[in-house]
């Protein structure tokens, strides 16, 4: 399981990347694509939608499932990450690279999870 250090990780398996102390990338972590599957599609938000801390902004389905992804952050989207849209398998094979949105403005954060903390998290949840 791939868990870079310079990220920040929630138990609902996202990632979040800050740009600045207002402004973040967020994504699923390689846990969160390894447990869903081959994706096959992503229902992304518009830019301009506000996000709120714990509120479903996207959902990604795969051959398993449909996942909701929640927000880490409250704040407004500034970016959404197209690609997604026509290749939803970018979560599977570069789960770091592949964002959904660019929140800007952040008023509010959730406690996060540092990588170490987060990868704990995965094991003992794999565990039960």
């Amino acid at each position: 399981m791939n868990v870079p250090q310079n990220l920040h990780y929630t138990k609902s398996h996202e990632w979040i990347l800050f740009l600045d102390d207002t402004t973040a990338r967020i994504g699923i972590t390689d846990f969160a694509q390894h447990e869903l599957g081959d994706l096959v599609f992503v229902n992304l938000p518009q830019v301009g939608d506000k996000v709120e801390i714990d509120q479903v902004f996207a959902d990604v389905e795969s051959v398993k499932a449909v996942s909701d992804i929640y927000g880490p952050v409250t704040g407004e989207i500034s970016a959404v990450n197209e690609e997604l849209s026509d290749s939803p398998q970018l979560l599977n094979t570069q789960p770091y690279d592949a964002w959904f949105i660019e929140v800007k403005n952040i008023s509010d954060k959730m406690k996060f999870l540092n990588a170490a903390e987060y990868q704990q998290f995965c094991e003992e949840d794999e565990g039960h």
